[in-house]
């Protein structure tokens, strides 16, 4: 079964055929969809895949997909735990429960509590994928708002609220296609010799647009529902044709995905079957749209270049902000397999200083750049657009530059107090091997308390973490994922009070503040604060649910 020539606006496409329809009740959450429910969700699909070169039949039953499937299987599951009920499900205005990776966020205190549910899915998966959603859910609907009133009228937000349902209903899994492939760097779209570098309209007619184009870097795009396109870039006025935002169906007559493998299904290093990304991993793939039709109701953007830069920006923010608490929970997975390996090398952090230092060294880099996300989500502001919630921009981009750029050094850190075993460790085969096994448990023994095996499996964990081709390739997303560092950096730079701090220094040098602030380029962006003149009373509830006990993480 595919999807029509037109894609059917918000019709039950093959992702959801044969599903009850989702009840919005947070008692009836169960109704949602469980893991095994995606997993026969995308049976239902037919997209065109390509992975290594081969075409793939069933994404559902591809074994270089199967840990990425997995991965996005956790969210499915956790969202109907009651337990996890205050992280993983959210209220409507309207009363109804949703997702909370389908969320429009009113609050703080929203904000606080999907930067919670992204650390927790991370992890138990190291990369949960399925924020992103949530993130251009946010973006667009004060995207839509935003052109409304420009224009006057409420056909886009009618339009982004009809789709957020459809999303909602059908709990609905979906890629963000926002970066282009991009061609030549130094010339913008409409210049490129090749103008399918990015995604562009090249018709407009009575049922919609037609698009094509690529989308190099589409998270989890082979086992998606939709496409959510969105503009990668300030568009100028001669690039017009390519600010574009509009949603598709993944089997859409026009698309292809060429994907990678997620995780190391079926690998057997030097150090064994990965005791991790054998089981949770993350495909990402390059899009192609040859001639795409997209119906009027899926389109949110078509010519509209003077809105591209902010839809760009306010993605970009909520990303930034989403990330920090995916890696605070890929750190999360580092500090307890470090834990564990000090443990088996039968020494204690606490007595041991060696140890300790990196150990703590870890946890500073973790929780660091975690606590800039907590305060994007206490110092976040209404859209005045919206009325959604944004995360602080500094905060957000300190945040994600931070781990970026720490990455590396949490890796470093977590060979360091691990020792050598994880590069000196024989091969898993001469566990069973009768001439060698029973010698080797015994003298590459640590604590007398940690059996020879339980050593192995840690430093084995570690090495998948850190030292696999896997691991390399995480540290790559984390540095470029939601822009590089550079792109953080600018953002940093445009919206930091620096004025305010001149003027600090101006007014306790008593030469009085200098006139033409509007003119001064180093005091251009000023604030009276992060409270208000009249005291602290950042707007929204600020509430975090607490975490629940590790022990009750699990299935």
């Amino acid at each position: 079964m595919t999807t029509s020539d037109t894609c059917a606006p918000f019709a039950a496409g093959p992702a959801v055929q044969g599903l009850a329809p989702q009840t919005a009740s947070a008692s009836e959450a169960t109704a949602w969809m469980s893991a095994a429910d995606y997993v026969e969700s995308l049976r239902r699909l037919r997209p065109v895949v390509w992975v290594d070169g081969r075409r793939v039949d069933s994404v559902a039953d591809e074994p270089a997909l199967r840990p990425g499937v997995q991965a996005l299987g956790v969210s499915y599951d956790m969202a109907r735990r009651d337990e996890l009920a205050p992280l993983m499900r959210a209220q409507r205005p309207d009363g109804h429960a949703v997702p909370r990776m389908l969320h429009i966020n009113r609050s703080a205190g929203d904000l606080l509590n999907k930067l919670e549910a992204v650390r927790l899915l991370c992890q138990e998966t190291g990369c949960a994928q399925r924020y992103l959603a949530h993130d251009a859910l946010n973006a667009l609907a004060q995207s839509s708002a935003r052109l409304d009133d420009a224009q006057g009228g409420r056909t886009q937000r009618d339009r982004f609220a009809a789709y957020l349902e459809h999303v909602q209903r059908h709990d609905l899994a979906l890629g963000i296609a926002m970066t282009d492939a991009k061609g030549d760097r130094s010339l913008r779209p409409h210049q490129q010799p090749n103008a399918d570098a990015y995604v562009h309209i090249v018709e407009r007619n009575a049922q919609g647009i037609v698009i094509s184009g690529t989308k190099a870097i589409v998270t989890g795009a082979p086992y998606m529902h939709e496409f959510l396109v969105m503009p990668c870039r300030q568009m100028g006025e001669a690039d017009a044709d390519f600010a574009v935002c509009c949603a598709v169906p993944v089997d859409a007559p026009g698309i292809t995905i060429v994907a990678r493998p997620a995780g190391r299904p079926g690998e057997t290093p030097e150090h064994g079957e990965p005791l991790f990304s054998s089981r949770y991993g993350q495909s990402t793939g390059v899009v192609l749209f040859d001639r795409v039709q997209v119906p009027w109701e899926r389109v949110f953007l078509a010519g509209e270049w003077e809105h591209s830069a902010q839809l760009t920006y306010d993605y970009a923010t909520h990303h930034r902000h989403s990330c920090i608490a995916a890696r605070a929970g890929f750190g999360d997975l580092l500090i307890g397999a470090g834990a564990l390996m000090c443990e088996a090398n039968g020494l204690d952090p606490g007595t041991t200083s060696s140890l300790r230092e990196p150990m703590v060294e870890l946890i500073k880099i973790v929780e660091g750049f975690y606590a800039c996300g907590v305060a994007a989500s206490v110092y976040a502001q209404a859209d005045p657009h919206s009325g959604g919630f944004m995360p602080d921009a500094v905060f957000a981009n300190i945040g994600k530059l931070l781990l970026a750029t720490q990455i590396y050094d949490m890796h470093r850190l977590a060979h360091e107090v691990s020792g050598g075993l994880v590069v000196a460790l024989p091969g898993p085969l001469e566990d069973h091997n009768p001439a060698t096994a029973a010698r080797l448990a015994e003298v590459l023994r640590a604590d007398p308390g940690v059996p020879y095996d339980k050593r192995n499996q840690a430093a084995r964990f570690i090495e998948d973490l850190t030292a696999s081709y896997q691991a390399g390739w995480y540290s790559v997303i984390s540095l470029h994922g939601g822009g590089s560092p550079a792109a953080m950096k600018q953002e940093i730079w445009r919206h930091y009070p620096l004025g305010s701090k001149v003027e600090l220094v101006e007014r306790l040098l008593d030469r009085g503040v200098l006139s033409g602030g509007a003119t001064r380029a180093i005091t251009q962006n000023t604030q009276p604060g992060k409270c208000c003149d009249a005291g602290c009373s950042a707007p929204g509830q600020a509430v975090m649910v607490p975490l629940p006990h590790p022990g009750r993480t699990g299935a």
